[in-house]
């Protein structure tokens, strides 16, 4: 799809992999709109997204918050006509069922599910719906593309809220896309292994280096580039749809 004329939204894209997502979609010609946390005083949010270039635009809110998808794709499609939606805003709460303080706590397992599962579904249903108004360009009138993990598969000891939810993203890739189908919207998810992410980044470079190790080839953590080329990948080609796409270098994770 040409981006050119065009607006884009990426949801937690003022770092990781969503600030590399909406560099390479303003690079393509979008108007790109970033939907991310409001900044505060340790947070330079608003400014990560104005350095992408003049047709960044960043919208503060909360993902779990239906009225923050609706401003998102307000400011966006003011702009131009929405094709993009990219869902990339997460949280990696670990907890396991039964910790050392007991059970885990009910509270901290439905807010992961809130951001991961329904900040995504917030986006997806506003976005579609004003794709639906467009004309269409090549095959498509829009294209939604969200973020699940190899979590979603193999889980890990502690990973119990955070395989839930993106086992969830993935699981609505299909029934979306069939859904959509009838108004040639394209839904596919992709799910990133071990990739340089702010997360990842606070480890140390003992515990990243083994990390890498794990994936057989290329032997490395991903990097948001990687993740960015395959949403390019996935908006130029039509075929691309109702799919989970592994980007992991064959990585696959064991119980701990």
């Amino acid at each position: 799809m040409d981006l050119s004329g065009t607006s884009a939204i990426v949801s937690g894209g003022a770092s990781g992999l969503g600030l590399a997502a909406a560099t390479r979609l303003h690079a393509a010609g979008a108007e790109v709109v970033v939907l991310d946390r409001p900044d505060d005083a340790s947070s330079t949010r608003a400014q990560q997204v104005a350095a992408i270039g003049e047709r960044a635009h960043f919208v503060g809110g909360d993902v779990t918050d239906p009225s923050a998808a609706a401003a998102a794709v307000e400011a966006a499609t003011d702009r131009a006509p929405l094709r993009a939606a990219v869902s990339c805003a997460g949280v990696a709460s670990p907890g396991k069922l039964v910790g050392r303080r007991g059970a885990l706590d009910s509270e901290t397992f439905m807010h992961v599910l809130a951001v991961n599962t329904g900040g995504t579904m917030n986006l997806m249903a506003h976005a579609a719906e004003a794709m639906q108004a467009n004309e269409l360009r090549g095959e498509d009138r829009g294209v939604l593309i969200n973020t699940a993990s190899i979590a979603a598969f193999e889980g890990q000891i502690g990973q119990i809220a955070y395989s839930a939810s993106k086992g969830a993203v993935a699981s609505m890739t299909l029934p979306a896309a069939r859904e959509l189908a009838a108004t040639q919207i394209r839904v596919v998810t992709i799910a990133p292994g071990l990739f340089e992410t702010p997360m990842m980044a606070g480890l140390p470079e003992e515990a990243r280096t083994s990390l890498a190790e794990k994936t057989p080839h290329p032997a490395r953590l991903g990097r948001p580039e990687d993740y960015a080329l395959t949403v390019e990948q996935i908006l130029t080609n039509p075929m691309l749809n109702g799919e989970v796409i592994r980007l992991d270098g064959a990585v696959r994770m064991e119980p701990r």
